[in-house]
């Protein structure tokens, strides 16, 4: 009977882990919605499982007065994006930024992002999903 319910023990351990392991959907965000942030980065985290670059947006000429304020940007993680040409120095605090992204659906400071334009005009993706418009780039 020990030898049982040890195994019974260790199945329910095990079945309990396996949410552990899985990705977060991506529901949250409003995925068919691209919003461009225009902004400084104040901090870059090259961390996984996902990346994140916080940017402050402040008002201004040919500013979407509902991007003003700080957002947490999430990209994915270090391995995929390494892929995509990004590194740990990427971007640095103060740098100026254009990012498009997928804003969360409750309409918290956050997103999902798709893509950044850097200062020539490159794009970085987050991944290899790209804009039919931009599949060379």
């Amino acid at each position: 009977m020990k030898l049982a319910f040890r195994s019974v023990l260790i199945a329910a351990f095990a079945l309990a882990a396996v949410p552990a392991f899985a990705h977060h959907s991506f529901s949250m965000f409003a995925m068919d919605t691209n919003v461009t942030y225009k902004g400084k980065v104040v901090e870059y985290q090259w961390v996984n499982p996902h990346s994140h670059i916080v940017i402050k947006v402040d008002p201004g000429a040919g500013v979407d007065p509902k991007t003003v304020g700080t957002w947490d940007i999430e990209g994915g993680s270090t391995n995929i994006m390494g892929r995509q040409g990004w590194n740990k120095t990427t971007f640095k605090a103060g740098d100026d930024i254009t990012v498009v992204a997928h804003p969360l659906k409750d309409g918290s400071k956050g997103a999902s992002l798709f893509y950044v334009i850097m200062p020539d005009g490159k794009r970085l993706y987050h991944d290899i999903a790209r804009p039919k418009e931009n599949a060379t780039n």
